[in-house]
């Protein structure tokens, strides 16, 4: 009998995983990799459970494989803070990142789709992810924390080297690094001008925000905003793209119901969450444990490193019904790609809003396109999965 493995770094594996997250989920619920030291959890339920439990299952030991430590981070990137220290930072942030500074991007994204995808009218085909789902999230995002015009293009470049990676050691390269920290001092700066000089901004908005706290009034040091800036360019701009690649691929082989989206618009929100649950952009997190914690029938130590595969609790029969079906229709009440708890993704709104118009404006222009899977290429590493490059043919 063959033996059961996952390795989120499997390249194989990483193309169709559907069949092994469903023997982890029925066999392994609390899956164990010596190789890699740490453990996995599969099922839908005990990753929203670990979600909502962050005191046990700990954000600050690193959230990525590649980069998980054995001691606490020191970092001020809230992704990787846990409360009360990212509760707090996370207010303040909020008080920038509004809903209705999102929702007032609306009209810019719908303009920034059709200045891509306008020129592709006519043609036999593009690369729906090289040429538009990549490069819209980097300049909505730009747009969105005040990046000038003339610094737009220079920012979409780092944003793309910052996902550089090497065989052999993923994103943790040189490459990478030196466009972060470009990035970082660029954002540092920025943010240090609009102290003096504000704007109708959210850099302006980041600097200018505070909360009252019992040591009296909190604002976000230049540290803490650039962070915050690095992080949403740097995790809205890969899932989103991702997502959009997803939604692309998807529809194409479902076209029924892309055909049912064409003639009826309103259901494209249903769909992004019915998208987001069939393949999602992130599909594993990691969390190390803060106490010992046994889990159907297996007792993982303190310390011990734990994958949730999120991507797994998506195709969960046990939470869905018929969970390999991609169905527009699906009506549930939840689901774990964007996260849940203290950690639930802050710019799901943000996401939300770039994919139900992306996908309104391409329908509306392609109505029809077929996936060219000979030339297409995959992104593989250990948190994120999707198309790097996903040509499409049209007429």
């Amino acid at each position: 009998m063959t033996e059961l493995t996952w390795n989120p770094y499997d390249k194989v594996l990483h193309l169709a995983p559907y069949d092994v997250w469903r023997e982890l989920r029925d066999k392994a619920p609390v899956y164990r990799n010596d190789e890699l030291n740490f453990y996995a959890l599969s099922r839908y339920d005990d990753i929203e459970a670990a979600h909502r439990d962050p005191q046990t299952y700990s954000s600050a030991y690193g959230t990525v494989l590649e980069i998980m430590s054995p001691e606490p981070m020191q970092t001020g990137h809230m992704i990787f803070l846990d409360p009360p220290t990212h509760t707090e930072l996370r207010t303040l942030v909020s008080r920038a990142f509004t809903p209705r500074r999102i929702s007032a991007l609306e009209d810019s994204i719908r303009a920034l789709c059709a200045e891509m995808l306008d020129p592709q009218i006519g043609g036999d085909g593009f690369d729906f992810v090289q040429d538009f789902a990549a490069e819209l999230p980097s300049k909505v995002i730009s747009e969105l924390i005040g990046v000038d015009p003339a610094d737009r293009e220079q920012m979409r470049r780092l944003i793309d080297l910052t996902f550089h990676i090497e065989e052999g050691a993923g994103m943790v390269n040189d490459v990478s690094f030196g466009a972060q920290i470009e990035m970082h001092t660029y954002l540092t700066e920025q943010l240090e001008l609009r102290r003096s000089q504000p704007r109708d901004d959210m850099m302006t908005s980041l600097v200018q925000a505070e909360i009252v706290t019992d040591n009296g009034v909190r604002r976000l040091s230049n540290q803490e905003a650039a962070d915050f800036a690095n992080l949403l360019i740097s995790a809205g701009t890969e899932t989103v793209a991702r997502l959009l690649g997803w939604a692309c691929s998807v529809l194409a082989e479902h076209p029924d119901q892309r055909a049912e989206l064409v003639a009826d618009p309103s259901l494209i929100g249903n769909t992004v969450e019915e998208l987001l649950r069939y393949e999602a952009p992130s599909p594993v997190q990691g969390r190390t444990l803060t106490t010992d914690v046994e889990l159907h029938g297996t007792r993982m130590p303190a310390k011990s490193r734990v994958l949730l595969i999120t991507g797994s609790g998506g195709r969960d029969e046990r939470k869905y019904p018929d969970a390999d079906r991609f169905d527009i229709h699906r009506q549930f009440d939840s689901h774990v790609s964007l996260g849940h708890g203290v950690h639930f993704c802050l710019g799901a709104a943000l996401a939300r809003l770039e994919a139900r118009v992306a996908l309104q404006e391409t329908l509306r222009r392609f109505p029809e396109w077929g996936v060219d899977h000979e030339r297409a290429v995959r992104l593989h590493t250990s948190t994120v999965r999707g198309y790097e490059k996903l040509p499409i043919t049209l007429g």
